[in-house]
Order: structure tokens, then sequence, then C-alpha cells
């Protein structure tokens, strides 16, 4: 097999260090290395970005429903029947939230990173808006240095996955922090390998013939780095990405060293195009047009997982290895760029990617781990992606280390041994006071939300009003009971708002007296 140019030279540069370090330990990291890494497990998280809880044949609810039998997703129905599926699984809203949330283990709203960052520095994201001027929130994202203006300082997972001796590799999306930044750039953050990850979000094209958006004169900061050898050869952007995580983690496999790889796709987000192997399927099933093309990059995406599944079983590494599905924001509801009429795409949950609704923040999820999480198994239990951080250093048996920064996320290895474990008195919080979007919509801009149990209540900044919905009869909120149950809206307003004080979470000021948006306990 052919070896990446660029993954040499990063894996010398890696060794080089290495050496370094043994000269001056005496040996100490290869014996720790070489002790432990037949009892450590490799791990796998394959992030998928703007993927919704319907985007797949498997379905995350009780039934197959009509959004379920729009796509063909084989290989996270396998993935399902040989782990545990997650029915109750959280990102926040957007992408940079829910990433940093991920890498540090912080609830967004305390990293103060609740919008997505521009990758041009000093540039915040929040539309204008008529009420309210921006919060002062850290919109040049994570970073792993003291003294970035507008970030937070924090320890990432990688890191101390590397410290431990894995070998840590970042394919695809990074978006963690702004150019210029040190948050940047994933080896900064404890990557050894890093393949087209930098601070933009999304890709400027999917296409090949396109150069990925590196074409002369029609570069951006969109414009995916890294993949110069696939220029020109009709390989689609998907595809490319998972060849290049193939090829990466050959090495630790052969030396038996544990990996971690971070399988970041820019599938599925806009610009939505089709992908050439599976869109004629859709068309000549009579999607909408826009519909067809999206489905594309779901089946293409899936086939990316299948890919990796099968290396790791022809490498005889499957055994070893947990594999993590995860979305990191509910799917893209808004028209354009979808297809169909608006907000209806996530059905029967209530709107998408921007909202503390169901829609976006509910997302599939799927975790395997051989020998450990019974193959087919459901877990209704609700799980927030800042459980990531300590759950998956317990998986690499990472016990004692030291952050920066205080976690937020619990772990659920109690989940993965028992999918009937149950926790209702935890609360689960998601914070907004941006403005994502230019045009409102149910659940989007300036909104805060919480979850206890089965009760979810939400917080709109605007006019200070709540809403309660039961998900457990009503995870579609389509019924407030707030007026019905006005003691549980008081306890959920006062356990939002004491935890937003603890955080010290930014709210958004307001325009006409000068005075920040009232905590919800504060109405």
């Amino acid at each position: 097999m052919k070896f990446n140019l660029n993954i040499s030279a990063k894996i010398k540069q890696y060794s080089l260090c290495v050496l370094t370090a043994l000269v001056f330990s005496g040996g100490s990291f290869a014996q720790l290395s070489k002790k432990q890494s037949q009892s450590r497990p490799n791990i796998i998280v394959f992030m998928v970005d703007d993927m919704g809880w319907m985007d797949t044949s498997l379905p995350f609810g009780e039934s197959v429903m009509p959004l379920n039998k729009r796509y063909h997703t084989p290989n996270m129905e396998r993935l399902a029947r040989e782990g545990m599926k997650f029915t109750n699984a959280y990102a926040q809203p957007v992408c940079t939230p829910t990433r940093v949330s991920m890498l540090t283990g912080m609830n967004s709203a305390h990293a103060r990173i609740t919008n997505w960052t521009s990758p041009a520095k000093n540039s915040p994201t929040d539309a204008g808006d008529n009420q309210f001027s921006s919060s002062e929130w850290n919109y040049n994202g994570l970073s792993p240095v003291a003294g970035i203006p507008h970030t937070i300082h924090a320890t990432a997972f990688p890191q101390l996955l590397k410290d431990a001796g894995y070998f840590t590799v970042h394919i695809g999306k990074a978006h963690w922090g702004s150019s210029g930044t040190p948050g940047a750039n994933p080896m900064n953050l404890g990557f050894i390998v890093n393949i087209a990850g930098h601070s933009a979000g999304h890709p400027q094209s999917y296409l090949s013939e396109d150069f990925y958006g590196n074409k002369p004169g029609k570069g951006s900061w969109q414009s995916v780095p890294d993949l110069q050898e696939y220029y020109g050869t009709g390989t689609f952007l998907t595809d490319a990405l998972t060849k290049e995580a193939i090829k990466t983690i050959e090495k630790p496999i052969n030396d038996k060293q544990p990996f971690y790889l971070n399988m970041a796709h820019y599938a599925i987000h806009d610009p939505i195009m089709a992908d050439p192997r599976y869109h004629q399927k859709y068309v000549d099933a009579g999607l909408d047009p826009i519909e067809a093309k999206y489905a594309s990059l779901i089946e293409g995406m899936d086939t990316s997982l299948g890919d990796i599944m099968d290396y790791l079983r022809s490498k005889k590494a499957d055994k070893n290895t947990i594999v993590i599905f995860m979305s990191d924001n509910g799917g893209l509801s808004t028209v354009p760029p979808r297809g169909g009429p608006e907000h209806t795409q996530n059905l029967p949950l209530k709107a998408g990617k921007g909202s503390v609704n169901e829609g976006g923040i509910r997302v599939p999820m799927i975790v395997k781990w051989p020998s450990v999480t019974k193959p087919a198994t459901i877990a209704s239990q609700y799980v927030i992606i800042e459980d990531f951080f300590p759950t998956l250093l317990e998986m690499a048996k990472v016990i004692k280390y030291k952050t920066i920064q205080t976690i937020d996320g619990k772990s659920f290895m109690p989940i993965l041994k028992n999918a009937n474990f149950k926790d209702d008195s935890r609360s689960i919080i998601f914070h907004i006071p941006n403005k994502w979007t230019a045009v409102d919509g149910p659940g989007i801009n300036y909104q805060s939300a919480i979850r206890k149990g089965d009760w979810k209540m939400v917080y709109d900044m605007r006019d200070r009003s709540k809403q309660l919905y039961n998900l457990k009869t009503d995870k579609g909120e389509s019924n407030d009971v707030a007026a019905k149950n006005p003691e549980v809206v008081q306890s959920l307003s006062a356990a939002l708002g004491k935890q937003l004080r603890q955080w010290k979470a930014t709210m958004p000021l307001d325009k006409r007296t000068n005075i920040t948006a009232p905590m919800p306990d504060e109405n």
C-alpha cells in the first residue's frame, strides 16, 4: 500500500520527539507503551457533521418512520447490531460548541463557546439583531496556550492520550479555533498526525475536480488542505478522507501501538453536493433534487464507516477497537440549503440545527466495544457530548491526569456495561445566547434549555417565556405543559440559572436597556 508522504513526514517528526524524550527519561516512555499497549484498546470516534437523528435507515425511535425509509445506511445498521444504540444522545445545536465540548469535557456554556467560530481570527459570527448585542463569548475557540484573547484555555483529551502512549490521529474537519490561534492546528491539541483539519467548518467543494476548493485563484478559508494526491482523480472528499484514515492507522496497528482516530467527516455539511457513487438511485426514487444529493452524502458517509470496519477486521484489529458513531448537531432544517418545507427534515423531532429543540440537539450515537457492550442493545439513558472526555480516557485506562479546566462531563461507562442503567437526577444544559442565523425559528437564537429526567424546559431570552415538555410522551415538543406544571418550571428554572451563574455563562446585552438578558430564574 502506498504510504502518504505527508503522513510519513509527520510520523518521522513524532519519532524524533519520542527519541528525544527517551534520551532524557531513560526509556520509561517506551517501557510504559510496550507494557500497556496490549491491554489498551484502540478507539475511533466517527464524527459526522450536521447529521440528524432521522438521517438514517437505522431507526433511533421506537419504530421505522417515514424519513428512515428515505435513506440507506447499512453500515450504521451493522454497527448497531454489533454494539449499543443510544436513543437519547445529545450534542450542542451547532458545530464548534459540540466539538470543543468533546475535546475539553466542558459544557459549551462553561467554555463560553456558544456559536461556531470563524476561520478568520477575531471575527464573531453572530448575525446582527435589533434587540440584542452579542455577548462576550470565546469566538476564537479553544486554545492549549494561555493568554490568547477570546479563547478557552483548556487541556484537550488527545494530548492526555498521546502522553499515555497512544498514536493520535485526526482526519477531516477540526474547527476548534480560528486561524492564527494555536487551537486551529490539531497537532497543537495532542494529535500526532493531522490530515485536512484546520480552522474552517465546511468544505468549499467535495469534488476532486475542484481540488476540494484549492484551484488557483479560487481558494478560500474553506479550501480543504492536504489532499493533493487526489486532485482530478474523481475521488469524492468523503472517500479521500477514508483512504487517508486507513493508510494512517496501518502503522500503529502493525506496531501494536494503541491508536486514537478522530474520524471527523466534512459530510454532510453544506454545500450539499451529490456523491456520484449514490446520487442516481435517489433521483430515481423521486426525491426532491436537493434531498437526493443530501441522501447521497449520507450513504457515502455510511460507506466510509463500513470501509473502516472492514479494514479493522482484515487486520484482525476489530476485537480490540472501540468504534463510536456520533453527530455534532441535529440535521439542518432551514430552507435553503435543504429541500422541502422548512423545519420538517427531522420529524417527528422539532426544528433542526441551531435549535435547542430536539431536532437541533438529539443525534444518532452508537458504541461498539467488543467484550463490553452487548450486541444489538439499546440504551435510553440520556448522555451529552461533554461526557466523551471522561469516558474515552477511562476506556484508554488513563485514570490519573491533570487538566487546566474543570470537567463537566460524566463517564457513560456504566451504561456501556448495562444498557438499562438509569439516572433521572442528572441535568443536561444547552445555551445559545447568540444569533446563529439571521432568521428566528423554533428554538433558534437566544435560547437555553435544560433536561432532567423526562422533563425539558426551553427558555426564550427575547420575551423571557418558558416552555415545558415531557419527552417521554412528547418527543416532538408539540404540547407545552408549562401552565399545568408551574412547580416543575420553577425547579428547572432555578437549576438552569444556578448552573449558568456557576459557569459564568454569557448572556446577550439588550440594546434598549443596556442590561444583559435575565437568567431564567430572574423573571
